[in-house]
């Protein structure tokens, strides 16, 4: 449970540090099958987990922003990257547990810092990884001794199909083929696992990951289930044909390494990256395979029952302490489809197509109806009698749906407008440019996230971070404008020409950040931790 909760917890910190761009990495990977491959290995070496890009990636293609076949490409180097991870893991790395605790506790508790936080959340979960496999090897080398050791390793070892159900069930309840690997790795070198039950176990764990990816997105629209099964065709016959070789003709592990641990950590990665080369040229004809057999979309009556309905219950309109919980619940609703808008707003800048774009568009219809359904609501529930402290909380809903409903103007109207322009005049921002307004991008997104969450709990923690983040956008833009107008003077080319559009998205990043922060204002107005103004008192 240790290993999965550090396995977790490293994740988190990535996902925290620098979810957006790793999402943007998963959404550029269309450009070609080896390019894919690549951003799905890198990104799941971040984020130690093959399971984690395959959502990631199921979430872009149910947008369209990736077809199946660059999908499965992406999984494809996701599989390699997390057998990478595996492999760092099992080495010898005991000697660093210490320095990876201290600097990553005092990172996470001593430094307001975002970004810093997260950098020491990572190395507290790397250090107990370690010392989670440190405690499964001390706990699995008395094995070795016990006397029903020898009839389960016999067993395993002489039923490779069973080994094979074993380790993909093993995979399956961990939901982590890093985890169930190095759980398979110490008990061959703690417990005297012997290689022919652990091939067919670590190929096992290949299939059981693969179906945890199955799982995790059974719900989702067909065109997000298209890739965790294609990516499942893969690792079954991959597995089951790497199973039937090993029988007839044994790998040489002996050559790579003496220490049996890493023999089977060398299979893993060997397997992976043979799945790759093989089949990366395979992808296109896997994908139309699955499209065909896997069942249409549901017809749309159906499709219409199953999207989230409106939370503005008229039951409870005369009852105003539900009421307005039911009204917060469809803000977040409203401010969860602002996010959606928002978060491909880079990618449409830099090769949005006007079909992606025009459909994103359309979203803000759904937050003009919402915006407009909660005032309504809310003007009703004010009808009745309210406390005053319920009528403060009505009037600061009303004025955050306002505030919402303006951030989505500006993703629409704004940002995607411009970048129509963009692809229409073949113009693009200058790699500083894009660098400096993707920097800005992921402060937003992840900013956003922070103020739905301010808006649910009332933390007063989070919504003083949420205010201090507008300090550091105001930073950020201010800096920004500073290097642009340096481009500018220099003359270079890309910067000339998409002056314009910088500047205006640089503008509207800004403001619709203010936008979502406000939710902290009253807050922590209430705690008295917010001044009346920032002017210095007049002498």
């Amino acid at each position: 449970m240790l290993l999965l909760y550090a396995v977790r917890m490293v994740r988190t910190g990535f996902e925290r540090a620098s979810g957006p761009s790793l999402r943007r990495v998963i959404g550029k990977a269309a450009s070609g099958r080896v390019t894919g491959a690549a951003s799905g290995a890198v990104v799941a070496i971040m984020l130690q987990s093959a399971t984690a890009v395959a959502v990631l990636a199921a979430g872009f293609a149910t947008s369209g922003f990736l077809s199946t076949s660059a999908g499965l490409a992406v999984l494809l180097g996701a599989d390699l990257g997390s057998a990478l991870v595996v492999q760092f893991l099992s080495f010898d790395l005991s000697w660093l547990i210490p320095l990876l605790l201290a600097v990553g506790a005092w990172l996470f508790l001593k430094i307001e810092s975002r970004m810093v936080k997260q950098a020491g959340r990572i190395l507290i979960g790397i250090a107990l990884v370690l010392i989670s496999l440190q405690m499964i090897g001390e706990s699995t080398a008395p094995l070795k001794e016990a006397n029903f050791m020898p009839y389960v390793a016999g067993f395993l070892a002489n039923d490779a199909p069973t080994a094979l159900a074993v380790g993909a069930l093993l995979a399956f309840l961990v939901h982590s083929s890093v985890a169930a690997v190095l759980m398979i790795s110490a008990f061959v070198q703690k417990a005297g696992l012997p290689m022919e039950a652990a091939i067919p176990l670590v190929l096992g764990a290949n299939i059981g990951a693969g179906v945890v990816a199955l799982w995790l997105t059974r719900g989702m629209e067909q065109k997000a289930r298209l890739l965790p099964l294609g990516n499942f065709v893969f690792r079954a016959c991959g597995a089951v044909i790497a199973l039937v070789l090993v029988t007839f003709f044994p790998l040489p592990l002996e050559r790579i390494s003496s220490d049996p641990a890493q023999q089977v950590v060398a299979l893993h990665v060997l397997f992976n990256l043979v799945l790759v080369i093989l089949c990366l040229p395979l992808t296109g004809l896997v994908a139309r395979l699955v499209e065909m057999v896997t069942p249409a979309a549901r017809d749309e009556n159906e499709a219409e029952r199953l999207e989230p309905q409106s939370a503005l219950d008229e039951r409870v309109v005369h009852v105003p302490r539900l009421a307005l919980a039911s009204a917060t619940r469809e803000l977040l609703r409203m401010g969860e489809i602002v996010e959606l808008m928002a978060r491909p707003v880079m990618m449409m800048l830099d090769k949005g197509t006007q079909e992606e774009i025009r459909r994103l568009q359309q979203l803000d219809i759904s937050v003009n109806k919402i915006h407009s359904d909660i005032k309504l609501y809310v003007a009703e529930v004010n009808r009745g009698e309210l406390t005053s402290e319920e009528a403060e909380r009505s009037m600061e809903l009303v004025s955050y749906a306002v505030n919402l409903e303006r951030a989505g103007d500006l993703v629409s109207k704004n940002l995607f407008e411009r970048a129509l322009d963009l692809q229409k005049n073949k113009i693009s921002f200058s790699p500083e440019g894009q660098l400096e307004l993707e920097r800005m991008h992921d402060r937003v997104l992840a900013n956003m996230n922070l103020a739905l969450n301010v808006l649910v709990s009332s933390d007063v923690a989070s919504a003083r971070e949420l205010i201090l983040e507008k300090d550091r956008m105001r930073e950020l833009e201010r800096e920004s404008h500073n290097r642009h107008l340096g481009r500018l003077q220099t003359r270079t080319p890309e910067s000339m020409e998409s002056s314009n559009a910088h500047m205006e998205v640089m503008r509207s990043l800004k403001e619709i950040n203010s936008l979502f922060a406000v939710v902290a204002v009253p807050i922590l107005a209430k705690e008295g931790q917010l001044r009346e103004t920032r002017l210095v008192p007049a002498e």
